[in-house]
């Protein structure tokens, strides 16, 4: 597979992150398999989340192909450099296809970057997380390989203005030691055990982060940490309350197309 667009875009932002004097902590990377298919999860804590999910693959050479709504391939600016660094795109109401596309990539070595909680944590927690990813690593026959970020939701997150130029930041990265789920497992009890890992992990990186957030700064922090981030309750309100509203929106969208057909 030819990389025409991945390592540019690589090197241009690693000279972002140096000219912005982020401060990075990567700790793990040897438990990323240097050759063969393998799932990579991560947390979701902002919207830069696949470029620092990323960089825990660069020590052992490799990329990831993130698996990505499909919103961001249709984005003018954005869809051309997902495509062109081979990302797979996922159809929430067709998400066949895109499974496909992924276990054919780990089938041939690839390494596939999956959000398991699916949106952004606003409370800055791990989520409850979905079988798919133990699913996709037992059907592909390729190790699971949980991380956490910590840091970027200070640069961009759900709710919040753009800080893409804040410098100085310092950006968290774990990778957890694989696991090696089997067919005949069970699945659900395999999810928990990955969501456990991942939760101890970003608890980790939370408590051990150099900084602590001035007092018009709390929002970043989690509650459990004194922060005024949304608890893990609070933040599912505001999770269904926003589904809810795009759920209204696709409706009213698709009864204007009815009716403008109809005229």
């Amino acid at each position: 597979m030819a990389e025409i667009v991945y390592p540019p875009v690589i090197k241009a932002a690693l000279g972002l992150f140096k000219a912005l004097n982020l401060k990075f902590r990567l700790e793990g990377t040897e438990n990323i398999p240097s050759t063969g298919g393998a799932v990579l999860v991560s947390n979701h804590v902002s919207y830069l989340d696949f470029i620092f999910a990323g960089l825990a693959t660069h020590p052992a050479g490799r990329l990831v192909r993130f698996m990505a709504k499909k919103e961001i391939f249709d984005n003018r600016i954005a869809g051309p450099l997902m495509r062109g660094m081979h990302h797979i795109p996922v159809d929430r109401q067709a998400g066949a296809s895109s499974y496909k596309a992924a276990l054919t990539a780990l089938k041939g070595g690839e390494i596939i970057g999956v959000f398991a909680e699916a949106t952004i944590s606003r409370s800055f927690t791990v989520k409850e997380i979905k079988s798919g990813a133990v699913r996709m690593a037992v059907a592909a026959d390729v190790p699971l390989v949980p991380i956490t970020i910590w840091g970027p939701q200070r640069l961009w997150t759900k709710g919040r203005k753009k800080r893409l130029f804040q410098r100085g930041v310092p950006v968290t990265i774990l990778v957890g030691e694989p696991m090696y789920p089997k067919r005949g497992d069970d699945y659900d009890k395999a999810t928990e055990e990955l969501q456990a890992r991942m939760a101890e992990l970003l608890e980790r990186a939370q408590r051990e982060y150099p900084e602590i957030p001035k007092a018009d700064e709390t929002w970043w922090q989690p509650a459990y940490l004194g922060g005024s981030a949304p608890t893990p309750e609070e933040a599912a309100e505001l999770d269904a309350q926003e589904a809810a509203e795009r759920q209204a929106a696709r409706e009213a969208r698709a009864a204007r197309e009815v009716e403008e057909s109809g005229s």
